[in-house]
C-alpha cells in the first residue's frame, strides 16, 4: 500500500479550477517532486493535502485512512509536517526554541502543571532542548545552537524550518520551495539535506523551481500544468517528455 494516495482531487475558487482531477500515489521513503510552470497549481495541491484547503471533490488517503478535509493539526497528529515558501520563523525566539515548537504535540500541555513548573515539565523541556540541538546538528546548523533566530542568515533559517518540521517526527514531510532565494552553495546543502531526510525514513514531497536540484534529487516527479496532471515518472522520463518541454518552453520552442 502506498503511503499517500490522491484520487481525482479538485478544488474550484468560483469559476477558477485551480486543481482538476489530479491523481497520483507516493510510496514510503522516497523524494517525490511536484513541478510545473508558475500558476500550475503546485502550492494549491500542497494546501489541499495538508489541510489548509478543503477539496471540492476527490479523495486523499494517508496509509489507507481518508484525510480529505482534516485540519492541519489533525494531520500533524498523523505524522504530516509542512514547511512554507515564505519563512515562518519566530524571530523573537532562539533557534533551539523554534525547533522545540515543532515538538509541541509531544509535550504535556496541562496548564496547571506548566504554571507551577512541575519537575516533570522542567525535565521534559530539558530533554526536548537537547533533542532540538541534535536536530540542528542533523541539518548542519551546529554553529547556531546558541543563536537567536534573528541573528541567523537566510540560508540557515531555511534549514531551521526543516529541523522544526522534523521535530514532529513525521512520516511525511512537505517542503515548499526549500531552496528559494538560496545561492548555489546553499542550494547544494539543501539538496544533500533533503536526501538525508529521506534516507532517515521520512517521505519527502517537494515543490521546487530549481530544475537541476529536482532532477538530481527526485525518485518520482509529478508535472502539473494549469491545475491538471501533465505527466508523472522518473527524472529521465520527465526530462524527455515533449509535453513537459512544451509547457515550460512553449510549443514553438
Amino acid at each position: 500500500m502506498a503511503l499517500l494516495e490522491v484520487q481525482q482531487l479538485s478544488i474550484h475558487f468560483g469559476g477558477v479550477k485551480a486543481v482538476q482531477n489530479v491523481s497520483f500515489q507516493i510510496d514510503s521513503g522516497i523524494v517525490y517532486a511536484v513541478i510545473g510552470p508558475n500558476g500550475a497549481g503546485k502550492t494549491t495541491l500542497f494546501n489541499l493535502i495538508t489541510g489548509i484547503y478543503t477539496p471540492t471533490s476527490g479523495e486523499i488517503r494517508l496509509n489507507g485512512e481518508s484525510i480529505g478535509g482534516k485540519t492541519p493539526d489533525q494531520l500533524a497528529q498523523r505524522g504530516v509536517a509542512r514547511t512554507f515558501q515564505n519563512l515562518q520563523i519566530c524571530m523573537n525566539m532562539t533557534a533551539v526554541e523554534n525547533v522545540m515548537v515543532g515538538a509541541h504535540l509531544r509535550l504535556d500541555r496541562n496548564l496547571f502543571k506548566a504554571a507551577l513548573r512541575w519537575p516533570s515539565i522542567r525535565h521534559r523541556d530539558r530533554e526536548l532542548r537537547l533533542e532540538a540541538a541534535e536536530l540542528m546538528r542533523f541539518v548542519g546548523l551546529q554553529d547556531y545552537v546558541q543563536s537567536r533566530a534573528d541573528a541567523m542568515p537566510y540560508g540557515a533559517l531555511k534549514r531551521l524550518e526543516i529541523a522544526r518540521a522534523l521535530a514532529m517526527k513525521p512520516r511525511l514531510s512537505f517542503l515548499d520551495e526549500p531552496a528559494a532565494g538560496l545561492n548555489t552553495k546553499e542550494t547544494m546543502d539543501v539538496d544533500a539535506l533533503v536526501r538525508k531526510v529521506a534516507d532517515s525514513g521520512v517521505t519527502v514531497v517537494l515543490v521546487e523551481h530549481d530544475m537541476k536540484m529536482v532532477m538530481n534529487l527526485s525518485d518520482r516527479i509529478l508535472v502539473l500544468d494549469y491545475g491538471k496532471k501533465l505527466t508523472e515518472g522518473t527524472a529521465e522520463e520527465v526530462r524527455r517528455n515533449p509535453d513537459v518541454i512544451a509547457a515550460y518552453l512553449g510549443a514553438h520552442a
